[in-house]
């Protein structure tokens, strides 16, 4: 099985990267390889690779710039993902991608399933939204995973910007009023892996996070206790925090198709943490 990865020095790409090594001949380029920007090289390196699978995990995932950069957002987040989708339906190929769970609201009380309407609140929803879409439309073979608060040891995350606030700030200010579960990318690649060693998995959309929920003032309080940090967080409301971009109140994900499909569930929250706190130190 040849595989071609997107997206290897991001979270996930990075995990995947790792974990897909041993599943076949695996095709992992750089940014200087592989730009989203530029679609008509991105459709000729698809087409110099001739992937059995696709796995994109290159996405714009800065969801506060995205309000002034909506252009950007959706060049890589839907133009970009359009034209993999495209090819891998010529090839006869295979594309993972991955989603968010920023296509909704937030204003369910519950869960969210996969057949719920999306209602992105955010322009960085919107071209999640429309990246899964151009998927679906190509007719390609595809597996679509939705994931949500997605962290790991490196990179640009909130587990990284909480752990480095705490050891400069007196205190933290952490959002309480946002539930969802955090999800580690080294468990999504973990389970992605799994899937892929599967002979034809069903195409389709699944959701695909943490069991358990928290807020983000949880979630900071674990981290900090994680690692033995003492630094107080204060609980403060979304309005409070202000951010440029609006996200959802509830982005909790319903795993029950993942785990009748697949047969199996991510783990809890916690442990993906304690998982990833044990790899920083």
């Amino acid at each position: 099985m040849r595989i071609l990865l997107t997206g290897k020095s991001g979270q996930v790409g990075s995990e995947l990267e790792e974990r897909l090594a041993p599943a076949g001949e695996l095709i992992a380029p750089g940014r200087a390889e592989l730009e989203f920007l530029d679609l008509r090289s991105l459709q000729q390196e698809v087409r110099s690779v001739r992937p059995d699978v696709i796995v994109n995990a290159a996405a714009y995932t800065a969801v506060d710039r995205a309000e002034a950069e909506r252009d950007a957002a959706f060049a890589v987040n839907a133009a970009a993902v359009g034209v993999l989708a495209e090819e891998a339906k010529k090839l006869g190929a295979l594309l993972v991608h991955f989603s968010t769970d920023y296509v909704f609201d937030g204003e369910k009380a519950a869960p969210y399933h996969e057949d719920d309407s999306p209602h992105p609140v955010s322009v960085y929803g919107e071209s999640k939204l429309a990246g899964e879409r151009a998927v679906a439309a190509s007719g390609c073979r595809y597996l679509i995973f939705r994931t949500s608060w997605v962290y790991s040891a490196g990179g640009r995350n909130f587990l990284r910007a909480i752990l480095a606030a705490a050891r400069e700030r007196n205190e933290l200010r952490v959002v309480d009023d946002q539930r969802g579960a955090p999800t580690s990318a080294q468990a999504i690649a973990r389970a992605v892996a799994s899937i892929l060693m599967k002979e034809n998995p069903p195409s389709g959309l699944y959701h695909m996070s943490a069991a358990g929920e928290t807020t983000w003032h949880g979630f900071a309080r674990a981290i900090l206790e994680g690692v033995g940090l003492q630094t107080p967080v204060v609980a403060i409301t979304s309005e409070e925090y202000a951010a440029k971009a609006r996200r959802p109140k509830n982005s909790l994900l319903d795993n029950s198709r993942l785990q009748r499909v697949f047969g199996f569930a991510l783990p809890d929250w916690h442990a993906g943490l304690a998982a990833v706190l044990a790899a920083i130190h």
